[in-house]
């Protein structure tokens, strides 16, 4: 994506795993003592980004990870995640439940997609939700840098979407890793901050 101004109906702020499980502070990795300033700090500097673009006419996308329910009603975690987040349990980004939602800050989103690991493109219904909306340009923002953004990110771009990442509209547990990962961005996509895409968006 250029710096010039760009057609918003063609445009998706696209956020990634920004739900109350990850953020709130009663979700389940704030129960779990997975914590980051950083990570908590992203509603409220995206918020007045998302309602620039929804009063533009851009569209706003959620993923939402979640956890589907399988034998018993127990949560079909993968062995990786078990190991790497063992305080999750029954009814964590459990689907419809509020820890799977969207934050408050950031809601509504004009469409929600359900994702089982890190792309949220892969088994899911993103690309065909942003086909058939007219979605041709991705502005990138979530969690984390590392995982959830960067794998996204980068199956958006062997999709030929014209991307963006926001810089500063992104995080994870670690500055440095989030510094390095957003320089390992910027082949595929324009990395850019939340002022500069407010100051691009054409006025109504």
């Amino acid at each position: 994506m250029s710096g010039a101004a760009f057609d918003m109906r063609e445009s998706a702020l696209l956020l990634l795993d920004l739900q109350n499980d990850f953020i709130h502070p009663d979700g389940a990795y704030g129960r779990g003592g997975q914590k980051s300033d950083d990570i908590a700090a992203l509603p409220a500097r995206l918020a007045p980004l998302a309602h620039a673009i929804r009063a533009g006419g851009g569209m706003i996308v959620a993923t939402l990870f979640t956890l589907p329910p399988g034998r018993g009603g127990e949560p079909i975690i993968s062995p990786h995640l078990k190991q790497l987040r063992p305080f999750l349990r029954k009814g964590d980004f459990a689907p419809g439940a509020w820890g799977q939602a969207l934050v408050d800050e950031l809601a509504p989103a004009d469409a929600c997609v359900e994702k089982i690991a890190y792309s949220a493109f892969y088994m899911s219904r993103l690309e065909y939700v942003l086909r058939k909306s007219g979605v041709t340009r991705l502005i990138c923002a979530g969690i984390v840098t590392n995982g959830g953004v960067a794998s996204t990110v980068r199956d958006a771009h062997v999709r030929e979407f014209d991307i963006t990442v926001l810089e500063d509209g992104c995080a994870t547990f670690s500055r440095r890793v989030h510094e390095v990962s957003i320089e390992a961005l910027r082949p595929v996509a324009r990395i850019a901050a939340v002022a500069e895409i407010l100051a691009e968006i054409p006025p109504r």
